[in-house]
């Protein structure tokens, strides 16, 4: 039984010790697939590329902006310098397209497509097109611009507003509740709306007057949404 015992408590130091063996070589595993992100601010892109695939991480290019530095050097970088990362991480750089030396021309009043012609012909390209309901002598006029004319822009992309036209008509529906059927009615075609009319029993309810309506009031109706009126009978 001693003896036994003597093996089974041999074995169960043989276990523990393999146990932490296997967990200290994890430990070490997983720590070799950190490593720090070194710092390529300022050094050309393929050089960067180089530093970072070295260190067996990745390089994309996130954004291109005018700066001071030289073309294709990089302005800043993601994440940043000193980072504790994975093995494999990709980093986001944003690189430079030198000093900015085109200045930003007028595309007030030309047509979507031709402000974009303008712009590619003056070494830059058109950024985000937002939309805003407004009357124009044509639609997809150019209304507005950011950076504006002559201005230094950070990047080549200019951003857009254009008409889209006048918007769909609307209306605000009105509160017909408790009106009688007549003076509902004439509200709702003065204003050009259709409606349709729904008789129902409601005790207390004096005959022909409004006790519901849908849409409720102040909803947004547009001409050819009927309004449902609910008639006391």
């Amino acid at each position: 039984m001693e003896r036994l015992l003597r093996y089974a408590l041999l074995a169960f130091v043989l276990a523990a010790a393999a146990f932490l063996s296997a967990m200290t070589t994890i430990r070490i595993a997983i720590r070799g697939r950190v490593v720090t992100m070194p710092n390529v601010v300022g050094r050309p892109l393929p050089e960067a590329q180089q530093i970072l695939q070295a260190g067996g991480l990745q390089i994309r290019v996130a954004d291109r902006l005018y700066n001071p530095l030289p073309l294709n050097a990089v302005v800043r970088q993601s994440p940043a310098p000193g980072d504790q990362v994975k093995l494999s991480q990709t980093a986001q750089v944003v690189v430079s397209l030198g000093p900015q030396s085109v200045a930003v021309p007028a595309l007030d009043g030309r047509s979507l497509r031709g402000a974009r012609i303008t712009l590619l012909e003056s070494g830059l390209e058109l950024g985000e097109v937002s939309t805003v309901n407004l009357p124009a002598p044509e639609m997809d006029t150019v209304l507005a611009q950011e950076p504006g004319k002559g201005a230094a822009a950070a990047s080549p992309r200019v951003d857009v507003l254009v008409a889209a036209g006048n918007g769909p008509v609307a209306y605000v529906t009105p509160s017909l509740k408790d009106l009688d059927q007549a003076a509902a009615e004439r509200i709702l075609t003065t204003a050009g709306l259709h409606f349709k009319v729904t008789y129902v029993t409601q005790a207390g309810a004096a005959a022909g007057t409004v006790i519901g309506q849908t849409p409720p009031r102040g909803s947004r109706l547009t001409p050819d949404t009927p309004v449902e009126m609910s008639v006391a009978q």
